[in-house]
């Protein structure tokens, strides 16, 4: 008996001991994780840091000097080419490490390996999109390029010399949480991040829904519900703008354009809040007499961010941006000379295309009238804990057929890809975008600016431009399919060579415009051109709201300074509600209105339109217009079918314009409905739904109350993130936060003799949450205010804002 106790303490110790050392699902070795010299304890950073710093690494042609400024942004000067990058690559990954390393496996469809099968169908998803097929393709384009090529080679190089140099207990923290080490960077890895940008900016589609509208309405309402100019349009390039080229011909519909419908499948939604604003303004209504460049991307907002500060500085380059964790260059920035940024365009540059295969073995597919071989491409997915999972995925000429039956979509799988169809995605060419950003990194003027664009392919942007020579311009610019009109709208029939794309529109017949008479650009994802352009980029953009307010309020600017930028950029005031409030206030009736409903008609009627953190009229009046929308087109909810409602502007052409309209009318009613009866139902409904989740009318009531924002950690690791905060601004404002949307990083650049710039992201350059410096700016970007940025002319200078230097040698 007296060995009992002492055998039963060595079992639960040897339990203890095997537990802390073995992973049991998510949760890793605990033994690992609590270790005081290799575990969690380890990433903590002090605000603290050292005055010097001296590596000497593998790899370098010369010396490198980095110089951390007040916010640890590296100012990176090298002596060559080769070293810049090969800073640029080492210094990322010494701040974004995991993120870098995360990113690219969502990209490439490799999350199982870390995360185990419950990331499995995420992965099946990505290949079978073909984000691997289309990054290898451009990384064709990128090699053949020695610029390109040598930027990503020496990136890469940087990467892998400080992944090399780790020890396990300086692993960011995500890789111990995950108990997983670092892996060789790769060149394609470089491209996997474009590829991103492609998926989240231009893999959209209303194919699908348009379709079934059409199946179900007919081609008179479709066309009437769906046009392809807005109600309200304000283009990008100003209206009357003409243009200096012949066009090529455009090819003619193909007689099988109406294309059969697609049930029950649901469409990648278009998300409100991915999109952006730019403009500059000239040097004839600025208070120095140069223009200023304006930019805020709304992208999905992150702990870390989406963007990483750095000055990059060579012989041939002095240049201050933000680049993309991953990637080589400065994607949005400025040097001595220029200035740029970018928005969205939302061009129609992917495709659906129904195949008809010869039989079940799917060998053959028609096209063309004849059979064609179908090519396979295998897809071997490794999964943490199991066997690795062997997938088939067709192509066609088109590209992939992602789904090509019930059996190949999982069960409880997105049900936003359309069976048996092939796809068509720009992001599957190849491509070299990085070129574009070596040529504007170094660009001194107008012609090095169109220059640059010429290489950029997808996702397609409005490139926004300023210069020292006072030249201000704008172009949408991608690559674009040559295409008839609404050649996309819907599902196209894939046995048809007509409905192939039928070449490009030529770079330099792109839309832009140098100096309008008007004495600014700008863009805001609304329609880029008027009418009389002679191309079809797509038929549907973001409502013209955020570009009338910019445009109105550039208009009146005179003498106008970087603080007035700053302003608009945080400017909240809402044209929707300038356009459609006084139509709604009129058709309510109050007297048949109860406290709470006389209260809220008090402030909607007092209120000043904008979406401030603190106003409860623009509480009252998002959930009214989101009632009052829902209300006027019950048609188009029909369980099992997914339809494309129409647009928040046909909406209201439909309120201010046809008052007795049918759409009205709620079809499960017995009585018609008017205009007036559903502007009133919508507001009550309204009414209540804020009564019941906020209570009475009062503070509750206040838009940052009832609109929570955050931030959270790319990974939505608990306590990573910002938590809730509350805010002003929604999608349809300038200050487009929604939720986790919204400006991810405002810049605004004066140009001039000596150009100066300020700018700020949500968060902060390091990537680990034991680091002062991962959200240090998350305040000053939340309080509407901008960093003014350091940008250094050489090595030598010296500037109070600088609090460390590292040097960089070779062995």
């Amino acid at each position: 008996m007296k060995f009992i106790k002492p055998l039963i303490s060595i079992v639960i110790t040897i339990i203890l001991i095997y537990a802390l050392e073995s992973q049991f699902g998510v949760i890793p070795p605990l033994g690992a994780f609590l270790n005081p010299s290799t575990g969690f304890w380890q990433n903590a950073e002090s605000k603290h840091i050292l005055t010097a710093e001296n590596l000497k690494i593998n790899g370098l042609q010369g010396k490198v000097v980095i110089k951390y400024d007040e916010n640890m942004v590296p100012h990176i000067f090298a002596e060559n080419d080769h070293d810049l990058y090969y800073a640029q690559g080492f210094i990322t990954a010494r701040d974004r490490l995991w993120q870098m390393d995360i990113q690219t496996r969502s990209a490439s469809g490799r999350l199982a390996e870390v995360a185990g099968p419950k990331a499995l169908e995420i992965d099946r998803y990505h290949r079978r999109m073909g984000m691997v097929y289309g990054a290898e393709n451009s990384l064709k384009g990128v090699m053949k390029n020695p610029f390109s090529r040598m930027m990503v080679t020496a990136y890469t190089e940087g990467v892998n010399n400080y992944i090399h140099g780790l020890a396990p207990k300086d692993y960011p923290i995500e890789f111990k949480l995950l108990n997983y080490k670092p892996e060789e960077w790769k060149p394609i890895n470089c491209v996997f991040l474009l590829k991103l940008m492609s998926e989240t900016l231009a893999s959209g589609s209303d194919q699908f829904e348009m379709t079934n509208d059409l199946k179900r309405f007919g081609a008179n309402t479709v066309n009437d519900l769906f046009p392809d100019h807005s109600f309200h349009e304000d283009p990008i390039v100003p209206v009357g703008t003409k243009w200096n080229f012949k066009p090529l011909p455009v090819p003619k519909p193909s007689a099988t354009f109406l294309a059969q419908m697609t049930e029950n499948i649901k469409p990648r939604e278009k998300v409100e809040g991915i999109g952006s604003n730019n403009w500059v303004i000239g040097g004839n209504k600025t208070a120095t007499g140069y223009p200023i460049l304006a930019n805020d991307p709304h992208l999905h907002l992150t702990f870390p961010s989406i963007w990483y500060q750095v000055q990059l500085s060579s012989p041939t380059v002095n240049v201050y941006g933000v680049s993309l964790p991953g990637a080589p260059c400065i994607i949005i920035g400025y040097n001595q000379k220029i200035s740029w940024g970018v928005t969205n365009v939302d061009a129609d540059v992917l495709d659906w295309y129904q195949v008809k295969f010869k039989d079940k073995t799917k060998n053959e597919y028609w096209y063309n009238n004849q059979w064609n071989k179908v090519k396979k491409r295998v897809e071997q997915i490794k999964i943490l804990g199991e066997e690795p999972f062997i997938d088939t995925v067709l192509y066609t000429h088109h590209g992939p057929v992602v789904y090509e039956d019930e059996s190949k979509k999982p069960k409880d799988g997105p049900k936003n890809i359309p069976l048996g169809d092939a796809l068509r995605w720009i992001a599957h060419d190849e491509s070299d975008e990085l070129m574009c950003f070596y040529l504007l990194n170094r660009g001194g003027n107008y012609n090095d600016y169109r220059e640059a664009l010429k290489y950029f392919t997808a996702p397609a942007q409005n490139f926004i431009f300023a210069s020292s020579d006072k030249d201000i311009a704008i172009t949408p610019n991608g690559k674009f399919p040559l295409k008839f009109k609404d050649q996309g709208k819907f599902i196209l029939d894939g046995s048809d060579p007509a409905n192939d794309w039928q070449g490009w529109i030529p770079a330099d017949q792109n839309p832009t415009v140098k100096n309008p008479p008007r004495g600014f650009v700008s863009s805001a994802n609304q329609s880029p051109t008027d009418t009389t352009y002679p191309y079809y980029i797509n038929w549907r953009f973001d409502t013209y709201d955020r570009g009338k307010r910019i445009n109105d309020k550039l208009t009146a600017m005179q003498k106008a300074s970087v603080d007035s930028m700053r302003l608009l950029q945080t400017d909240v005031y809402s044209m929707r509600a300038h356009d459609v409030l006084p139509t709604m206030i009129k058709y309510l009736d109050t007297s048949k209105m109860d406290d709470s409903q006389l209260m809220a008609f008090d402030l909607i009627k007092n209120w000043d339109k904008n979406f401030a953190e603190n106003s409860p009229g623009a509480s009252v009046f998002s959930t009214w217009w989101t009632h009052f929308y829902d209300m006027v087109w019950d048609e188009f909810k029909v369980k099992g079918t997914y339809l494309n409602l129409p647009s928040y502007d046909r909406t209201e052409k439909l309120l201010l314009t046809e008052p007795n309209s049918n759409w009205f009318n709620i079809v499960s009613t017995p009585v018609k409905e008017t205009c007036a009866d559903i502007v009133n139902h919508s507001f009550n409904e309204s009414v209540d739904e804020l009564v019941r989740k906020h209570g009475k009318p009062g503070k509750k009531w206040q838009w940052g109350t009832v609109r929570k924002s955050a931030v959270n950690h790319l990974a939505n690791i608990p306590g990573f993130g910002s938590g809730d905060f509350a805010a002003g601004g929604t999608s349809m404002v300038i200050d487009a936060l929604k939720g986790g949307n919204g400006p991810s990083w405002r810049m605004v650049v004066q140009m001039g003799p000596t150009v100066k710039g300020y700018g700020v992201f949500p968060g902060g350059e390091s990537g680990n949450p034991g680091s002062f410096y991962y959200n240090n700016m998350f305040q000053t970007w939340k309080d509407g205010k901008l960093n003014e940025l350091l940008f250094l002319k050489s090595v030598d200078e010296n500037t109070p804002g600088l609090k460390t230097t590292l040097t960089l040698s070779s062995k």
